[in-house]
């Protein structure tokens, strides 16, 4: 399917992603992940639920870890630019036969909740508590320094389907992996505040979702961040990398909680403001598109993700697949 026209005048306005809630098995190995490991700085806690805010980050939170029986990715939440904007968005949703009810989430504004057509939960609001900023408080720079929240990835059933609903909402795509043979898109990488994405889409079993990324100062954090994870009981939690994405350019390492939730470590992408900034293609079958340089994607980066909240995912109807290391 062609990539449909960036839609520069959607029926509301988002300005970026802001944050995610992992259902978590045990608070306590979670904090001493995210925290003591990755650097997150810890917001607000009790014996419940703890949220974790990035260096640079304004807003209350980008992380919440809710402690639960069976790990989850519960939603995944927006910003809007204004309250006219919620009730745009309700309507928009409700016009689709989507799904829509307000919710209260500490911390922040009233909150809409939706869903994506194949059942992404997804939380949108205005305003979250604004916090002092601490991104000059050099003594609290912990473990890999992690700056803000940078994007999320999913599998997606259809990745046509999903990138024609996103962009329905104004998310523009930046780069894609088209299947050659089918003319149907594998992977898109789709943007609202201006870099490569804010979310994307993976083909795959779905929805769930594949990973959450950190944008970090440089890749030696990320070198620094191995060291540390190597000797102090993480080593197992090492996925894959570090290397250098083909698609985004970026330097990553993906990494794995104790519950399986994938975080990626990134940075060194580039900008995407321009509205008629034209999508890059790239071949399935060109291994440089996942990895520029360094060790291939082991087969659990292509098949492991972290289930929604009440969500059943399904097979995939695309069946190509790129090369997958043993």
């Amino acid at each position: 399917m062609p990539i449909p026209k960036p839609n520069l005048y959607p029926p509301f306005n988002i300005v970026r992603l802001s944050h995610v809630e992992f259902i978590v098995s045990d608070l306590a190995a979670s904090r001493a992940f995210y925290v003591d490991t990755l650097g997150l700085q810890v917001t607000h806690e009790d014996e419940s639920e703890i949220y974790l805010r990035a260096m640079e980050e304004r807003g209350h939170h980008c992380v919440i870890l809710k402690q639960g029986d069976e790990p989850r990715a519960d939603h995944l939440g927006f910003k809007l630019y204004g309250e006219r904007d919620l009730e745009l968005a309700e309507n928009h949703f409700s016009s689709r036969g989507l799904p829509v009810k307000w919710v209260e989430r500490p911390f922040q504004s009233r909150t809409l909740r939706t869903c994506d057509p194949h059942g992404i939960p997804l939380e949108f609001y205005v305003q979250m508590d604004r916090l002092p900023p601490i991104h000059q408080k050099y003594a609290l720079y912990k473990g890999v320094k992690p700056l803000r929240i940078d994007h999320f990835n999913t599998f997606s059933p259809s990745v046509d389907e999903s990138v024609a609903f996103f962009n329905e909402i104004g998310f523009r795509v930046t780069e894609y992996t088209e299947d050659e043979e089918s003319g149907k898109l594998w992977a898109a990488w789709t943007h609202r505040k201006g870099g490569v994405h804010d979310i994307a889409f993976t083909n795959g079993r779905g929805p769930r979702l594949h990973h959450t990324a950190f944008w970090v100062p440089t890749p030696l954090n990320i070198i620094d961040l191995l060291d540390l994870m190597s000797t102090t009981g993480y080593l197992a939690n090492i996925e894959r990398g570090p290397g250098r994405h083909g698609i985004s350019n970026a330097f990553f390492l993906y990494i794995r909680d104790p519950d399986g939730h994938r975080i990626e470590i990134y940075c060194s992408d580039y900008q995407t403001v321009d509205p008629d900034l034209e999508p890059i293609r790239w071949d399935l079958k060109d291994p440089q598109r996942q990895t520029l340089w360094g060790a291939p994607a082991p087969r659990s980066w292509f098949e492991e993700g972290s289930l929604f909240t009440g969500v059943e995912p399904v097979a995939s109807a695309l069946t190509a697949q790129p090369i997958i290391a043993p």
